[in-house]
């Protein structure tokens, strides 16, 4: 990081490692699939297109990431289960939440036409996240059953409500038949009323999908008069299970019991404290100004596979842009963002209630969106170029207690801005003209910006300051007021619309004429 007067503000983020001997679970949830699926004309009450879609996004989930041992879902949930020993990412839970419904989202996009070739995805998807710590096996286990169980009864209680829709009841009708009902009369309705025996149904509906790792010996080539060589090669696959929570389940899979533990006994009934451990969740500071800050995970390798110009793309930084406006205008509370290279900070307005302010509610609803967005939009950036496997980015979400320091936080990612785009510009020249990295590194290494301008000037002719305003200042994305005027003067009407501008964000005149942006509210207005 650049050093700065500002650099105060890091202090202001808070630590949230999950500390042992807690198992790390990343719950990922649909956010409003119903709307999703009824604009898609997903099938009513399971469209397994739609859920083999989850699947092959979960499964791609355990295969990027080794200390992943165990996903299950249904519907537009899924749960995914981390080793007992795991320092992924050294166990920051917003950073690990994030990722992971990052990745899952932006798989989600760019398989949809494996799974519906003939139809176009209408509506961005994206969804929400959450960390789970269990204490101990005994608890992951009943956080299993409890999902399990839940799969059981919202399908069943989907499955009679459909039957009832299509046979011509209405919705409030079909409610109020099924009102108080348990699982044996749902089965009766459906057996007598349908012709359907519940238990016949495809399992990966009733029961939901495990995708799990195993450990299988691989044979390794070897010379002709040698004997072959076994080693163990981790295998992902999918299982459907009546019952995933068992001693039975876990003891056939001995894998689970080596890098989870294993279960002493079957679950029966799931202890209270146990669910609400399972719900419990994080709250922001009231009255508070919030920053979602996204970056991108491992961009550099990302930027070159893709062949990213340097030092800076445009077409790349413009899809960022797009990306932003795009969620400014989903998340109405978010004020401003300013965006460079691969990073963006979204400004959730001081008073802002938005999902109560849970902390990884608000941060993965954002880093999944524009992650759904950046997958969509690549082409309309990169028309020649394929996106050749999905990005994501991790996100945090940090409280600045007031308008001064909220503004510092702001010039610092600026002042950051200036002096790595100044730095990555020589470095890039250098390279440009036959230096090796390792030389370029070395020549830059101490210098000024005074020093860095006169490089460019002498050896490149590149005067800094007429570089273009989007590469030195970075993007500012917020709402302003669009004013419409008649021919002769008069003001027909005025509307806000989300922009995309370069301005000095360090000095007061912007904010001076933007005053809207930042608006300081009392907590007794």
């Amino acid at each position: 990081m650049a050093n700065s007067k500002y650099e105060y503000v890091k202090s202001f983020e808070s630590e949230d490692e999950v500390m042992y001997p807690n198992l790390i679970v990343v719950r990922i949830d649909g956010r409003d699939f119903t709307r999703f699926s009824e604009v898609n004309e997903f099938e009513k009450p399971n469209d397994e297109r739609a859920l083999n879609l989850m699947n092959c996004c979960a499964t791609s989930v355990l295969e990027k990431y080794p200390d992943i041992i165990l996903a299950y879902g249904f519907s537009d949930e899924y749960s995914f289960i981390f080793k007992k020993e795991t320092k992924f990412y050294q166990r920051r839970a917003s950073k690990i939440l994030s990722l992971i419904v990052s990745f899952f989202t932006s798989l989600y996009v760019a398989k949809w036409r494996e799974f519906f070739p003939h139809e176009e995805m209408r509506l961005t998807p994206s969804f929400k996240s959450r960390i789970i710590c269990c204490p101990s096996v005994e608890v992951l286990q009943a956080y299993l059953a409890w999902r399990q169980r839940e799969c059981h009864s919202k399908n069943q209680y989907n499955t009679c409500f459909w039957m009832l829709i299509r046979s011509g009841k209405s919705e409030t009708e079909a409610h109020d038949i099924l009102k108080g009902t348990q699982k044996q009369e749902k089965n009766e309705i459906l057996f007598q009323q349908f012709g359907i025996n519940y238990k016949n149904l495809p399992s990966m509906c009733r029961q939901g999908s495990c995708i799990l790792k195993t450990e299988v010996d691989e044979t390794i080539k070897t010379h002709d008069n040698e004997t072959p060589v076994k080693r163990p090669r981790k295998m992902v696959k999918i299982v459907h299970s009546e019952n995933i929570a068992s001693r039975k389940f876990w003891n056939d899979y001995s894998y689970l019991c080596k890098e989870l533990g294993c279960f002493e006994q079957n679950v029966n009934n799931i202890k209270h404290e146990y669910l609400k451990l399972f719900q419990y969740e994080n709250k922001l500071l009231p009255f508070t100004w919030v920053v979602i800050r996204i970056d991108g995970s491992h961009f550099h390798r990302f930027s070159e596979v893709q062949g990213f110009e340097k030092p800076n793309d445009e077409q790349a930084l413009k899809l960022m842009n797009s990306c932003a406006v795009a969620v400014l205008e989903e998340f109405n509370d978010l004020v401003f963002a300013y965006g460079v290279s691969d990073e963006y900070s979204f400004v959730l307005k001081q008073n802002s209630q938005l999902y109560q302010r849970r902390a990884s509610e608000i941060v993965s609803a954002v880093v999944s969106f524009f992650s759904s967005t950046y997958v969509i939009r690549w082409k309309e950036f990169f028309p020649k170029k394929e996106l050749k496997y999905p990005p994501n980015f991790d996100g945090r979400a940090v409280c600045y207690p007031s308008y001064e320091i909220i503004r510092d936080y702001l010039a610092w990612r600026q002042v950051d801005c200036h002096i790595n785009n100044q730095y990555n510009t020589c470095f890039w020249m250098l390279v440009k003209s036959g230096k090796s990295t390792r030389e370029a590194q070395s020549l830059l290494k101490g210098t000024q910006t005074q020093e860095k301008n006169q490089m460019l000037s002498q050896l490149f002719g590149i005067d800094y300051n007429a570089l273009p305003v989007i590469f030195r200042n970075g993007s500012s994305v917020f709402w302003d007021k669009e004013t419409m005027v008649t021919d002769n003067g008069v003001v027909a009407n005025s509307h806000k619309k989300v922009v995309v501008e370069h301005p000095n964000i360090i000095e007061d005149n912007f904010w001076g004429a933007h005053r809207f942006i930042l608006e300081v509210t009392s907590p007794r207005s």
